[in-house]
């Protein structure tokens, strides 16, 4: 018998959305240490461009950085044009673009008596554009690189989607609605299009990551004048059973076992990545 491995994995070519992000960057880590070639399709070319020549100077690896717009269709043909020419027909797409926004959240984690005096801290107060933006970021950021981005793959007859959901997708957390409501649409999504694509042999699976520090929750999980947790950044710990927020790294056992053909008779599913926050009533 063969050992198992993920050998399969080298030489294949893979794009990652927001590859120059905080989870993003460790993804790329990890696909470089099995000889992947990777594309990091980001919005802001030169920081994609310095994320792949620091890692692809410490690994060897093949790593180009492409301006990309996960929200432009036209952006994303382009991109893929490119990465056609530079590395070749595209065999895995990792959907690692989104975040949340400050004008998306609201300022009160539950109504009371005094907040229906200050609808404007509320549910009521949000702005229908910072909403617009935080599920569009998330949801047609993930659907719209996967139309384009998997047309080499239906030509194969082979290959992956890797979304990244969120634990936010099962329990929504107070404060953040449209990034809430966005990660359950890539839940729905991702089971969606498995079902849909399963007979012409592309696979099509989610991460749900449980609590990271990223640039995009810093401000509600970080106190700015202590450096220390702020009370909702402790009430997260205090509910994750491990009492502790993930490190991106321990994304990459779930990244690439659902990548491999190690799982190739899987698709359609969510892993959450949570330390057991899924698993924890509270009590």
């Amino acid at each position: 018998m063969k050992p198992i491995s993920f050998e399969d994995l080298s030489g294949k070519v893979c794009v990652i959305t927001g590859g120059a992000g905080v989870l993003g960057v460790e993804m790329v880590k990890a696909l470089a240490s099995v000889n992947v070639k990777i594309a990091i399709a980001d919005i802001n070319k030169e920081v994609a461009d310095k994320v792949a020549a620091e890692i692809a100077a410490e690994s060897g690896a093949t790593i180009i950085g492409i301006e990309a717009n996960v929200l432009d269709k036209a952006s994303l043909q382009k991109a893929k044009a490119e990465i056609n020419e530079k590395l070749g027909p595209i065999e895995i797409l990792i959907n690692c673009a989104g975040g949340n926004h400050p004008t998306a959240t609201t300022k009160v984690e539950q109504m009371d008596d005094d907040s229906i005096n200050h609808l404007e801290d509320t549910f009521y107060g949000l702005e229908m554009d910072g909403f617009d933006k935080v599920f569009a970021l998330n949801f047609k950021g993930t659907l719209l690189p996967t139309m384009v981005f998997t047309l080499d793959m239906l030509k194969a007859k082979k290959g992956v989607v890797l979304n990244i959901s969120s634990m936010n997708s099962y329990k929504p957390l107070t404060k953040i609605p449209a990034y809430s409501a966005a990660k359950a649409s890539i839940n729905n999504f991702t089971e969606w299009l498995a079902v849909h694509l399963a007979k012409v042999g592309i696979r099509v699976n989610a991460i749900a990551p449980g609590f990271f520090i990223t640039n995009q929750n810093r401000f509600l999980v970080l106190d700015e004048k202590t450096g220390g947790f702020s009370p909702r950044g402790q009430k997260i710990v205090n509910n994750t059973p491990m009492g502790k927020f993930g490190d991106p790294q321990d994304l990459n056992g779930a990244l690439l076992f659902l990548l491999s053909d190690i799982s190739s008779f899987i698709t359609g599913i969510v892993i959450p990545v949570d330390g057991g926050y899924s698993a924890f009533g509270g009590v």
